[in-house]
């Protein structure tokens, strides 16, 4: 018996397939908190622009562009930040992001200006960008294959927190007249935070493994994960550059990556970033209840995106869920305005799946490409993303003052039902697959 315990304490087990320890919660806890603070980010300023819109007297140019600004810069980051951490490493992007997060954050109490406020708001979005791409290939190659879907789409839960933490915290600081400064400096905090708790992350043992130092990976995963887990060395080490996305092997994927992500942070950026305009649409009175409901239904989607990522296919869920939230739209662009009720309960479906849904943007690009690829395939699909979630988020105040809701509705569910689209025609099974 005790020969035979021995053998057990002695048998390896490959990385991928350890059981959950202490450390894979550090990592996914450091890698939840950009996303934590990203809703902050994104949630705080509808809530800053109806303090700061009377101040400086702003235009709806000058609304389209403060609201989009985060999301401009993270198309610049996720794209530049996620090519740059596969050649240098991702722990250093990993810490260096969230440096210029805490920094720019702060700076935004002394702004002057619209334009020197976008800019600070363009380099927050930008840190962001790049820790999305580093944060999604960490957490990935970390992660034991059985837990990855979980807590991959576990991102969309904290981000939903975090733009629900906002909506609160503006709320209070709204009708306690606290200034428009105050409101978007306090993203300091989370921001901070953070950064703290992200000192000593060690390198990704994956990424070490692809460029040829597998001593390092294996002290690592030893240090960490304990004596008895090893990283699989099987596979040879590959030298991939970013045009191989480009390339006959992996563009399909690349197409379906970047196309499915725009296709639901689009309309879900612009629609909830100018929640309180949308509302007053809806002919809903005045007040914050209907916000507080409406982010109850974000987190209650948020929760079963990830029990339904543990419980479907990939394939499965996001199909279904981009029909729902395109009939849901088209609804909300044909019933007349008159019948409010069947208006809000369209609303709050689409609310709910696009939340759910949103579980597969942490999850999908990660799955679709090897690990010398992966943070810049992340990057890509991201800042893919972020093109269509700035551009709709800069027109959404425009098209509605000029087309009306029901216009602008069907214009968000064309978008996504291309989504639909391309995801019957491209994407692929990746629950349950090993990363390469």
């Amino acid at each position: 018996m005790q020969k035979e315990k021995k053998k057990l304490k002695k048998k390896k087990i490959p990385m991928d397939e350890s059981p959950i320890k202490k450390f894979h919660i550090k990592i996914a806890t450091l890698t939840f908190g950009a996303h934590f603070t990203d809703g902050y980010v994104i949630g705080i300023i509808s809530f800053a622009l109806l303090a700061l819109e009377k101040v400086w007297n702003l235009s709806v140019f000058d609304l389209g562009l403060l609201g989009s600004s985060v999301l401009i810069g993270l198309f610049f980051g996720s794209f530049l930040l996620g090519w740059v951490s596969d050649y240098i490493g991702r722990q250093k992007v990993f810490l260096f992001s969230f440096v210029l997060i805490t920094l720019a954050s702060f700076m935004q109490f002394f702004a002057p200006s619209v334009w020197t406020l976008f800019l600070l708001r363009f380099l927050i979005g930008f840190g962001l960008g790049g820790d999305y791409t580093v944060g999604q290939a960490m957490l990935a190659e970390f992660s034991p294959k059985k837990y990855r879907g979980s807590l991959l789409g576990s991102f969309n839960v904290f981000f939903t927190l975090g733009y629900v933490v906002s909506s609160v915290a503006g709320m209070f600081l709204l009708g306690a007249n606290v200034p428009w400064n105050w409101m978007l400096a306090s993203s300091t905090l989370p921001a901070l935070t953070v950064l703290l708790l992200r000192i000593g992350t060690p390198e990704s043992p994956q990424y070490l493994m692809s460029k040829g130092e597998p001593e390092k990976a294996q002290e690592i995963v030893t240090e960490h994960l304990g004596e008895q887990v090893v990283i699989r060395d099987e596979q040879p080490t590959k030298q991939l550059s970013m045009r191989h996305l480009f390339g006959k092997k992996y563009i399909k994927r690349t197409i379906f990556n970047g196309t499915f992500y725009a296709c639901i942070v689009l309309p879900y950026f612009s629609v909830f970033t100018f929640l309180p305009t949308i509302l007053r649409y809806f002919n809903v009175q005045e007040g914050y209840t209907a916000d507080l409901i409406l982010d109850g239904f974000l987190m209650f989607g948020a929760i079963l995106g990830t029990y339904l990522t543990v419980k479907l296919s990939r394939r499965g869920f996001l199909i279904s869920s981009f029909v729902i939230c395109f009939v849901s739209l088209a609804l909300m662009g044909i019933i007349p305005q008159s019948y409010g009720v069947l208006l809000i309960i369209a609303f709050v479906v689409f609310t709910i799946f696009i939340s759910a849904i949103n579980n597969l943007v942490g999850i999908y690009p990660a799955e679709s490409f090897p690990t010398e690829l992966r943070a810049s395939g992340v990057g890509v699909a991201t800042a893919c993303s972020r093109v269509g979630s700035a551009l709709g988020t800069f027109l959404l105040p425009v098209m509605i003052s000029r087309l009306g809701l029901s216009q602008t509705m069907l214009i968000l569910s064309g978008v996504v039902l291309l989504g639909t689209i391309v995801s019957i025609a491209l994407a692929p099974e990746t629950k349950g697959k090993k990363l390469v």
